[in-house]
């Protein structure tokens, strides 16, 4: 039967755009600096025993919109069974229209099942269920054959510094697989004071795992700088900040020092002006680690957490209750990054903005920090989060395009906890490749494939190597 809906010229609306896909984008390697899998399940090369685990497992996308549909919550996080669950799922699909999980989902069911010719529904469910998990029994669909099949040469994770890493050791030592699985050093929990609580446990473990006890706030640096060493040695190149804001008050050594101790050592939470002091200081200090290392550091930023608190106490963090925030940005980004700059302590940086509104703001704030020497050094990131859908790509591209040089940018990215998501790779590929190809259609770039085409590569993979510095990883 024909493909009924993801067709290979999906989302590619003129033959300029088709032929920029077709022959510069879609054989591209794929280079995905920036993801949540877990190291553990590719050090074992884990075998999904079913579409429910590989597919909705953790994914709090498709839980908003289960919940939007009225689905109850057993069927999203709680005990209902695997086949339960995606029926559920499966009756949700068709009211998606519109939604980017429309196209994800049978993105999805394309690559790598290979269905085309059937959209997912009630009706075609219990069929793919069973199709799919036939196929998840073959060594072609484990965690390592997935990154195999999706052309992937190297992967990044998101680590925080207390983790003992032997699960990146066990895939380095592994001549078997030679895709590249590194770490990234993400220290959020260092500047989570708002919990005194929970903070003190992270500070004891992070005792524990640098063999450091920490008694003050140079001691608490020490330890970081410690585990910061441990990740290099491991191979890490990045570091990763979660932020709702910046931070760049001024403070004193005693300012800082009494905020510590008052979060660790008396459990008190701080007011908001002592807690911002305390988290400019070290937002600083690492900023400075990662310069001192030569890593490229990521800030993501302007997301609204856990509004939910009821849901937030039932099921925890990162399931599907955070919004879009509306602070002020612009401020103190400038002042993070003007007092890292005077100190020649300002590394390569990539900012990811979860509102719209900072697009601009965010493509002209990287103008002011670049150096003359590293081509692209500080990146407007990819389209995060609640952007990586087709309009988000676009505002992004766009202003990216129109503030600084897209030529330059270190491309997409996959941000997700799923084996199945390197298609979000193909679909930044094929939505960059409308918008060049459009352009081209209307006159607005040149009728010349190999330099439009040479830049499509580029953006897809060559830049993201040539940016990230990261031996052994091929420029093809």
């Amino acid at each position: 039967m024909a493909d009924v809906f993801i067709t290979e010229n999906f989302l590619l609306q003129t033959e300029a755009a088709q032929r920029l896909y077709h022959e510069y984008a879609k054989s591209m390697p794929i280079f995905d600096y920036h993801s949540h899998l877990p190291p553990q399940q590719i050090a074992e090369d884990r075998q999904f025993e079913n579409l429910t685990q590989i597919w909705l497992a953790g994914d709090h996308y498709k839980w908003r919109a289960m919940r939007t549909a009225g689905v109850p919550e057993r069927f999203c996080t709680g005990d209902a069974s695997d086949w339960e669950k995606f029926l559920k799922w499966a009756e949700t699909v068709p009211k998606l229209l519109r939604n980017p999980l429309y196209h994800w989902t049978h993105m999805e069911l394309r690559r790598p099942f290979g269905i085309t010719d059937r959209l997912l529904s009630p009706a075609t469910a219990k069929e793919i269920w069973e199709h799919c998990n036939r196929l998840l029994r073959q060594p072609e669909f484990s965690a390592r054959g997935l990154l195999r099949q999706m052309h992937v040469v190297l992967l990044c994770t998101t680590d925080d510094p207390t983790d003992t890493l032997e699960y990146h050791r066990q895939i380095a030592a592994d001549p078997s697989f030679a895709i590249r699985v590194l770490p990234t050093f993400r220290p959020d929990r260092a500047l989570g004071v708002e919990n005194p609580a929970a903070f003190r446990l992270w500070v004891d473990r992070l005792s524990q795992a640098s063999g450091l006890s920490i008694q003050d706030f140079d001691s608490l640096l020490e330890a970081l700088r410690r585990r910061h060493d441990a990740f290099h040695a491991a191979g890490c190149r990045l570091a990763d900040h979660g932020l709702s804001v910046f931070y760049a008050e001024d403070y004193t050594a005693q300012e800082v020092e009494s905020a510590f101790w008052q979060v660790y050592r008396d459990g008190k939470p701080l007011d908001p002006e002592l807690a911002a002091k305390y988290k400019s200081a070290l937002l600083l200090e690492l900023a400075c680690m990662n310069a001192e290392k030569d890593w490229t550091q990521q800030f993501h930023f302007g997301c609204m957490r856990n509004n939910n608190t009821r849901a937030f106490q039932t099921l925890g963090p990162d399931t599907g209750f955070d919004s879009i925030g509306d602070w002020p940005q612009g401020a103190a980004m400038a002042r993070f990054f003007d007092r890292l700059e005077q100190r020649g302590k300002l590394t390569r940086t990539i900012l990811y903005n979860l509102n719209p509104a900072d697009n601009e703001l965010v493509a002209t704030m990287i103008g002011n920090f670049q150096d003359g020497q590293t081509p692209g050094k500080m990146q407007m990131g990819s389209a995060w989060w609640f952007l990586d859908q087709k309009n988000g790509i676009e505002r992004q591209i766009d202003a990216l395009s129109n503030m600084g040089l897209l030529s330059q940018f270190v491309g997409m990215l996959t941000d997700s906890r799923s084996f199945l998501s390197f298609v979000r790779h193909e679909y930044f590929r094929r939505i960059l490749c409308n918008i060049l190809g459009q352009d081209m259609t209307e006159g607005l770039l040149p009728w010349d494939f190999d330099l439009v085409g040479q830049m499509v590569q580029d953006i897809c993979y060559r830049n993201a190597v040539r940016y990230f510095k990261i031996e052994g990883v091929p420029i093809v």
